[in-house]
């Protein structure tokens, strides 16, 4: 059963192939034949009910350098796609929320994934404070003092935006620092939101683990492990992919969040788990698919697209 898939993304052209889920995702439907269609989201509209967007055809291919070819621009309607792919990185700001009300009015008859009412209302790091005994202690406000307490309360702590992504904006505070303060001035004047204060993983020198779920179930994990000068282990900023199994701790957080994630429409997530410790579930365009793969695990995009399928059939 060939589809028709647009895929709303950053443009392909600044995608890294080698670790690109969007990537895989659409080398695997061109192999199973489904039509691609590319768009960015600025090039989306909405004319009373009619959401259209100005598409180029897609063929991709696993080659540095030259992995893509679009067609020509085209207005097409959406609704005469089967599904359309959210996939766009964050920021998850007020632009980010608009597409996801926009794409909202294309279902059911054009599935939507992941599921956009639901990305919207689920912000990556407010999401996961649904599950406070998988966490380790995190606190989110703009309140200094607020800050300045759970501080002196849990020692150590990581202090970070809470709209941030791909490990921008991550400090590591030890006990005692002293430049609390002029970084809680900082975040002020840079973000309107509040920010998040978690207490310090010390297991994180061993690594933070991106699991991968396909509809609420677990299918493959990463380890990334950071720099010896870095507090963070996202592969953007440095962090080192290792091979990864999961613990009988880490089946227990799946098994944990897994309806909550069926239940939302939340077809392809990325969970992160340090030392045991569940610390964010990545619903807008999660990564980890291809590390996965290349260390001999499952092909994840594959059971991406049997999900999707099963889905429209």
């Amino acid at each position: 059963m060939a589809l028709d898939v647009a895929v709303q993304m950053d443009h392909i052209s600044t995608v890294r192939i080698a670790g690109d889920t969007t990537f895989a995702l659409c080398l695997e439907a061109e192999r199973r034949g489904h039509r691609l269609f590319h768009y960015t989201p600025d090039r989306l509209s909405m004319e009373g009910r009619r959401v259209s967007a100005a598409v180029e055809a897609l063929s991709v291919r696993d080659v540095e350098g030259d992995f893509f070819t679009l067609g020509p621009k085209e207005k097409r309607d959406l609704s005469e796609m089967d599904v359309v792919l959210l996939r766009q990185d964050p920021p998850f700001d007020m632009n980010y929320i608009t597409t996801t009300h926009i794409l909202e009015r294309l279902q059911p008859k054009t599935l939507v994934t992941n599921d956009p009412a639901s990305v919207r209302n689920c912000p990556e790091k407010i999401f996961v404070m649904e599950f406070p005994d998988l966490m380790p202690e995190t606190l989110i406000t703009k309140d200094p003092n607020e800050v300045a307490a759970f501080r002196r309360a849990h020692g150590d702590i990581i202090l970070k935006p809470l709209y941030g992504n791909g490990g921008a904006g991550v400090f590591h505070l030890a006990d005692g620092d002293r430049n609390l303060s002029s970084l809680l001035e900082m975040f002020g004047q840079m973000f309107r939101e509040p920010f998040i204060a978690q207490r310090y993983l010390k297991d994180v020198r061993a690594g933070d683990k991106r699991i991968i779920l396909i509809d609420g179930k677990p299918v493959g994990a990463v380890n990334r492990v950071p720099d010896a000068g870095d507090a963070r282990s996202n592969m953007h900023v440095g962090g080192r992919a290792e091979p990864a199994v999961l613990t009988k701790r880490e089946e227990e957080i799946c098994e944990r969040i897994g309806p909550a994630l069926k239940e939302r429409g939340f077809l392809l997530v990325g969970i992160d788990v340090i030392g045991g410790y569940l610390t964010e579930i990545n619903v807008t365009s999660p990564t980890g698919i291809r590390e996965v793969k290349r260390f001999g695990g499952q092909d994840i995009a594959a059971l991406f697209w049997d999900a999707v399928e099963a889905k429209r059939g």
